[in-house]
């Protein structure tokens, strides 16, 4: 079968010869003029992989990619960004967002050869590991099911840096957080959980003692999972070293953004990135709005600033329509208007 390639550009010259030098080489090619019609052609067509343009009419190419993530048909087809902007921002903001590749135009066909086969070649490799390790649920079950069930209150100590590691944690139910303490008495989260995740298994894999500490948001419900037990499967079952080093991996991209972040945005920006980072980890994601519940000083762990300072962005965000609060439940009125706070 020919390989599926969706090209959405809004230049009817680079959209029209890209289509054909592709089609010359045996893909079968679908076209999009703007955002919008993209994202309805890779739903419709679901692709094997998208070339998109950044700058666009009715929907830019960062919007295309925002929502072919969150539609499961569509969150794993290879998306290469095809675009005349060659400013580190914003290839750095398309790689963080999930794109696969960059091609910077003017490109040859070479270039856009290699680029398309290389996203084939990965997503090949991806699919044999996945049929090898295509029990990986069945597995990682029988891993829980090593573990013990306790209950743990609102605001409880889990473990603290420095301690040796014994247990590998799963959520059955609840929030958790890991963050740093420093010796004047600040806070640094450096992680959020919910129902589902595991955590806790950064020092058990590296061997070392904790370099963080974990505590409970609200009340949990925690299963400990033996360390033995947890490295016997991990050293004898593929799906489970597949799952935890697509964890470790995700862990070392969210904190080099976070650090970017601390570094090179504004307090604005950050107590803004941060109230998405709550949203998108502990609301439901389908809709523009939702009502999450942080305390101030959590809020501000995750911002890396004081607390006083985040009550001051907060009630700014409050006078400019894009949050509201309800005691201690802060609304967020618009998620997307959040992403778009500048500097």
């Amino acid at each position: 079968m020919k390989k599926k390639v969706l090209i959405i550009e809004d230049n009817n010259d680079i959209r029209e010869s890209t289509a054909e030098v592709l089609d010359l080489a045996g893909y079968e090619t679908f076209t999009a003029k703007h955002g919008k019609v993209g994202v309805e052609m890779a739903v419709n067509h679901l692709p094997d992989v998208i070339l998109c343009d950044i700058m666009m009419p009715e929907l830019d190419g960062y919007g295309v990619l925002y929502l072919l993530n969150k539609n499961p048909k569509t969150a794993n087809i290879p998306f290469i960004f095809i675009t005349a902007k060659t400013e580190r921002a914003d290839m750095r903001k398309g790689m963080e967002m999930g794109a696969d590749d960059y091609l910077t135009k003017p490109f040859d066909d070479i270039e856009l050869f290699k680029a398309i086969e290389s996203r084939f070649k990965k997503k090949q490799q991806s699919a044999g590991f996945n049929a090898v390790a295509g029990n990986s649920e069945t597995v990682m079950d029988e891993l829980r099911k090593k573990g013990k069930s306790r209950p743990v209150g609102n605001k409880q100590i889990i473990y603290v840096e420095g301690d040796e590691p014994a247990h590998l944690y799963y959520i059955n139910r609840g929030q958790v957080k890991t963050y740093k303490r420093f010796k004047d008495g600040r806070e640094l989260s450096s992680g959020l959980y919910h129902d589902g995740d595991f955590f806790g298994y950064e020092s058990l894999c590296n061997g070392e003692v904790y370099a963080e500490n974990a505590a409970t948001l609200t009340e949990s419900e925690i299963i400990q999972i033996p360390k033995a037990d947890f490295m016997e499967y991990l050293l004898n079952h593929q799906a489970v070293s597949k799952t935890f080093i697509a964890l470790l991996s995700g862990n070392v991209r969210d904190k080099g953004k976070q650090m970017l972040q601390l570094a090179y945005s504004s307090v604005r920006k950050r107590v803004a990135e941060a109230l998405l980072q709550v949203a998108i980890k502990f609301g439901d994601g389908k809709t523009d709005s939702c009502t999450i519940r942080i305390s101030r000083d959590d809020l501000a762990a995750l911002v890396g600033t004081a607390s006083e300072t985040v009550s001051r962005m907060l009630a700014d965000f409050k006078d400019e329509k894009l949050i509201d609060k309800t005691g201690n439940a802060i609304n967020i009125l618009s998620i997307e208007k959040l992403k778009n706070i500048k500097q």
